[in-house]
């Protein structure tokens, strides 16, 4: 297998029909059905908003420190069967203060769940939703600081049409200030406006999606000349109706275009499919190449956050890998 990191994975997407149904019963949590089939059936989604909404719906289910710590264990053991070597977290603290639990709940679920991972380096990033405004992300930032051990980024994400970065420039500003590293969503159905923003605005050091960047000449340059990761999610992107088919996004052109661009997987119990499971559409379906393919795993590493002595580790085994044809696998 390939080996990658994963960088734009919200462990709430990640929460299967399967786990949803024993974390509802463990809970005493009413569901519309418990049968799995129509359960899955019902992850189909026209666009961002019908899938936030649904997300939402689901989360209810995760009421304590062992919810978390399972549903993020669940994630590692499927991520390392894909190949991740290093997976950068994302996870909202304010949906679930919304449902009634505690941040020391959450934090402890996850973070219990990294400490853990024997076979994977795991960090969390804190992300606000940015429809429920600058002043809430504010005051979730303040209350997550007496965890700052726990997690080494923010980054913001939900509903992106009306919410530009730029009214979140207060909250970012803290966070620089306590040294964490700054991403967020931005250009996937926001327009290159937004990405502009988040880099100029916010200050951010990489790009979530950032696939409509490529409207932008002016912007396209900027990305590449400030070697600005985008982490592009191939199977979300059609799920959620952004492009229309596989075979019509501009990853390939992306890659042309000299960009830090890395491959994720979104909310994988969501969207249809773990990184592998994109890594092999884009081979299968988008016809990516082996040196193509071998590149966008490099990239991950080059985009990560850990240390550059690891990523030079991490990208020594990507060659490797890649020379063996691990992209077969």
């Amino acid at each position: 297998m390939l080996p990658t990191a994963e960088l734009h994975i919200h462990i709430e997407g990640t929460l299967e029909p399967e786990m949803l149904v024993r974390l509802a019963a463990r809970n005493g949590v009413k569901l519309p059905t418990t049968d799995i089939d129509e359960l899955r059936a019902r992850y189909r989604f026209t666009d961002l908003q019908a899938f936030l909404d649904l997300y939402y719906a689901n989360l209810p289910v995760l009421r304590t420190e062992q919810d978390f710590y399972d549903l993020t264990s669940a994630y590692l053991a499927r991520a390392a069967t894909a190949g991740v070597r290093r997976a950068e977290i994302f996870f909202d603290p304010q949906a679930h203060l919304r449902n009634g639990v505690p941040l020391e709940a959450v934090f402890a679920g996850l973070s219990g769940a990294l400490d853990d991972a024997d076979d994977i380096s795991a960090d969390l990033i804190l992300c606000f939703l940015r429809d429920l405004g600058a002043e809430a992300a504010e005051e979730t930032f303040r209350a997550a600081l007496p965890f700052r051990d726990r997690f080494i980024g923010v980054g913001l994400d939900s509903a992106e049409v009306g919410n530009p970065p730029g009214i979140f420039q207060d909250v970012y500003r803290m966070a620089a200030a306590e040294g964490l590293h700054r991403v967020a969503h931005a250009g996937e159905e926001g327009g290159p406006d937004y990405v502009w923003e988040a880099l100029d605005v916010l200050g951010v050091e990489r790009v979530d999606h950032g696939i409509r960047a490529m409207e932008d000449v002016e912007l396209v340059a900027r990305l590449r000349d400030d070697r600005v990761a985008l982490t592009v999610c191939p199977l979300s992107n059609v799920a959620l109706r952004v492009v229309d088919k596989l075979a019509d996004h501009v990853l390939p052109a992306m890659l042309d275009e000299g960009l830090l661009v890395c491959v994720n997987s979104d909310d994988p119990a969501y969207f249809g499919g773990y990184v592998d499971d994109n890594f092999a559409a884009l081979r299968g379906k988008l016809g990516l190449d082996e040196q193509q393919l071998a590149t966008l795993a490099w990239n991950s590493f080059d985009a990560c956050f850990a240390s550059a002595e690891q990523k030079a580790r991490w990208q020594a085994e990507v060659t490797a890998s890649a020379e063996h044809g691990a992209w077969l696998v």
